[in-house]
């Protein structure tokens, strides 16, 4: 479904991703494993194919946003991306994750492969598509997660950084977020950017009141 000009949300395995669509596509996110079919059949109903996706940025490193990326990137070609932070955290030794109390989020990283040879994604940098993407590093659900910002259209992709329950903004998930303190500091430089649009990995689209809901969670 076409969520906003270009910018298409696929429903994959475990949450959605988003097709940005250009000459060349970008796809950010990639569901889990056995995704690539769903992407597929999608793709095809907007008559463009597999080899036209030449960039797969993740918004993070939890398996229903990276588990479809090893498939997807070799059948497309494409070179995926991803925060520095998060491929160190997917290499995370079985001694740190049985060291002391486990944590939910360490053990998901044990469990989860990392995407072969990923382009780092920094704070600032540029994503050449739909007049530019500005990458925003926003841990605390996982170190490296990160948004995507059109200051053009006053419009962000938050990965899981946020959630809407019962229709309201608020804080990412509690027991799968690393660390929360940090979490909410990366909402808070979410607040201060000027933003109508949030488009969510797992919820409906907010597109009023956007800036007022993240101002509310920031202050």
């Amino acid at each position: 479904m076409e969520v906003a000009p270009d910018i298409h949300a696929v429903r994959v395995i475990g949450a959605s991703a988003f097709l940005l669509v250009d000459d060349e596509l970008t796809l950010v996110d990639a569901g889990h494993r056995g995704s690539i079919r769903m992407l597929r059949a999608y793709l095809a109903r907007i008559g463009r194919e597999m080899h036209d996706i030449t960039r797969i940025v993740c918004t993070h490193g939890h398996p229903d946003h990276i588990g479809g990326v090893h498939e997807i990137a070799a059948e497309s070609g494409a070179r995926v991306h991803m925060h520095p932070a998060d491929m160190e955290r997917l290499r995370i030794p079985l001694r740190d994750v049985l060291s002391g109390r486990p944590a939910p989020g360490a053990i998901i990283a044990y469990l989860t492969r990392a995407p072969d040879d990923a382009a780092p994604l920094t704070d600032g940098q540029i994503i050449p598509v739909l007049g530019g993407l500005q990458v925003l590093h926003t841990p605390g659900h996982t170190p490296g997660s990160i948004c995507l910002y059109s200051a053009e259209r006053r419009l962000v992709i938050v990965g899981d950084i946020l959630q809407r329950m019962r229709g309201q903004v608020t804080y990412p998930n509690y027991v799968f977020t690393d660390d929360m303190g940090l979490a909410r500091r990366s909402i808070t430089r979410l607040a201060s950017l000027e933003i109508d649009t949030i488009l969510f990995s797992h919820y409906p689209a907010l597109r009023e009141g956007a800036r007022d809901a993240l101002r509310s969670l920031a202050s």
